[in-house]
This record gives structure tokens, C-alpha cells and sequence, in this order.
């Protein structure tokens, strides 16, 4: 298994694995209810440049020429502008409320979403990724970083 930045390619690969990570919010991303909608939108979203799903922002763990976790950071001072095409998008299919909610502040670099492949989980890939995280918001200098955590998702409270 070996770490890389993640290229427009993995696009499927780690969209199914955001997926598992941020469930609804996927749907509100992509502005639908609908599944397969959704992911098309957020491959699309990863494949392109400058916001905050795309492939610029995440790192891949693979193995055996498969993506079999990911990780996505940025830093919270590019927040606005890295959700602007996803909120242009948003308004101009008609949403109420295309505003994204922020949760990353302006002085943190913020761990957005990480995902293990199912098969591969409890192996340390996780951790991993996290000091990787750690390694990436150190090396860019960047003093403070931030994730949030779902209080019903005990796995990740755990690994965090």
C-alpha cells in the first residue's frame, strides 16, 4: 500500500468511499435526493479543479492498482472560494438555499472527510491518513487543524 495524491481518475473509486463518510450531506452538495445523481455530480466535482471536492484537495491510499481509502483537507481560508462553484451551481438549478454551511474557520486547516474501503478497515490505513493530515497541515504551516465528528458515528470517534 503506498499514500499519492489523488488524480481525476479516482474519481469513482473515492467518491464511493465519501460517500460512506458524509452521507446526506452528499445529497446536498449535489443539490438532489437522487443516488446515482448525486455521485455523477460529486465525480464530476472531484474530476475538476478549485473546489472543495476536488482531486487538488484529497490524498488516496491504494493497493494492488485500487483506491482503498482517501482522505480530503484544505485550509479554511480558502473555504469561500473553494465552495463557490459548488453554490453556483446550487442556485442555478434552482435551490432555496444554495449557501454551503462552513465548517472550517478561517485559521484552521480542516480535515473534511476520510474513508477506509470496508474490506481494508482495522488495518491502521485510517490512522495513517490522520498522521498523514497531521504531516501535510505541519509541512504547509498551518498551526491549527480541525475535523467534526458525528456523535453517532463511534468508529470515527474512535480512530480521531
Amino acid at each position: 500500500m503506498f499514500f499519492r495524491q489523488a488524480r481525476p481518475e479516482d474519481a469513482e473509486a473515492v467518491v464511493r468511499l465519501m460517500l460512506t463518510a458524509i452521507g446526506d450531506i452528499a445529497h446536498q452538495l449535489a443539490g438532489t435526493g437522487d443516488d446515482e445523481e448525486a455521485m455523477q455530480v460529486l465525480e464530476r466535482f472531484f474530476q475538476a479543479k478549485g473546489n472543495r471536492i476536488s482531486h487538488e484537495n484529497a490524498v488516496v491510499a491504494e493497493m494492488d492498482g485500487r483506491v482503498i481509502a482517501f482522505m480530503l483537507a484544505y485550509h479554511g481560508s480558502q473555504a469561500a472560494e473553494l465552495d463557490r462553484p459548488i453554490v453556483e451551481r446550487l442556485a442555478a438549478i434552482g435551490v432555496d438555499d444554495p449557501t454551503l454551511k462552513r465548517e472550517a474557520r478561517p485559521d484552521e486547516y480542516y480535515l473534511d472527510s476520510i474513508a477506509v474501503d470496508a474490506e481494508y478497515q482495522g488495518q491502521g490505513i485510517g490512522t495513517q491518513l490522520l498522521q498523514l493530515f497531521e504531516s501535510q497541515a505541519s509541512e504547509r504551516g498551518h498551526h491549527k487543524i480541525m475535523l467534526l465528528v458525528d456523535k453517532e458515528n463511534p468508529h470515527a470517534k474512535q480512530l480521531y
